[in-house]
């Protein structure tokens, strides 16, 4: 008797009990996962690490550093800390990104873990095992104010946005620059609002705009902002005359 004509026979005789379906038995993929997280060895220079996960200890104790739930497939980069299975991970090594059948992007990982042991494993299976672990946790960076951070605080009160531009002027200079030439700023209100009339501003070089980034502030203050922005880029403030509908000549200052 040929395999199909074994499986038919099996499925007659199943009946509603469905015996030729696989229960409780877990796939090929989470097999996987589960030896590469287990499959850990001795780290030789463990102690060329050790300071980095003494830092991170104390940086979550005074605050410096936070802890945020791990969830479906965030990012994983080269520097990452995160805690799997109550030890502390760190990310010493990623390599080249690949795809895999499903489509999903992919990298081998070499990780350090806070026992002194390390691992080579795959983005994905540490991205799912972090999943899994109810405790599984990513380790912020250090905290340097909320102009920076990640994710947003539940009392964060909003103060404006910065915004990056881009000149859409058909000025034959601003035209060959176009890619470099950028008008940073900082407004309380909707950045839309801010650019409409942005034709008829020489602010904006007299010229409709394009927005390239925007970034939302919280608990900072956009005017000192705005003027520290002024003094860092100073230097490269562009000096350039373009000439007004009225044909008179306009030196932007911004």
């Amino acid at each position: 008797m040929d395999t199909d004509a074994l499986m038919a026979e099996l499925a007659g005789a199943a009946g509603d009990s469905e015996i030729t379906e696989l229960r409780h038995v877990r796939s090929a993929a989470e097999k996987r996962t589960a030896e590469e997280i287990a499959n850990r060895e001795p780290c030789p220079d463990f102690d060329e690490f050790r300071p980095l996960f003494e830092q991170v200890h104390h940086d979550l104790k005074t605050g410096t550093r936070q802890v945020r739930r791990f969830v479906g497939d965030a990012r994983v980069k080269t520097g990452d800390f995160f805690i799997l299975g109550g030890q502390t991970v760190w990310v010493a090594e990623k390599g080249n990104e690949f795809t895999t059948p499903q489509g999903h992007p992919d990298a081998r990982l070499r990780v350090v873990y806070s026992n002194g042991t390390k691992s080579n494993l795959l983005m994905r299976s540490l991205q799912c095992a972090l999943n899994k672990d109810e405790a599984g946790r990513r380790i912020t960076g250090k905290d340097t104010g909320s102009l920076f951070s990640e994710f947003p605080e539940e009392n964060d009160i909003e103060s404006g946005t910065i915004y990056v531009l881009r000149s859409l002027s058909n000025h034959p200079f601003i035209a060959e620059h176009r890619e470099l030439i950028h008008k940073i700023g900082v407004t309380g209100g909707k950045v839309e609002t801010r650019i409409a009339s942005a034709a008829h501003d020489a602010t904006y070089l007299l010229a409709d705009v394009e927005i390239v980034a925007t970034w939302k502030l919280a608990g900072i203050n956009r005017i000192k902002l705005e003027a520290l922005f002024h003094r860092i880029f100073a230097p490269t403030q562009l000096d350039l005359t373009i000439q007004s509908r009225f044909g008179y000549p306009i030196r932007p200052k911004e």
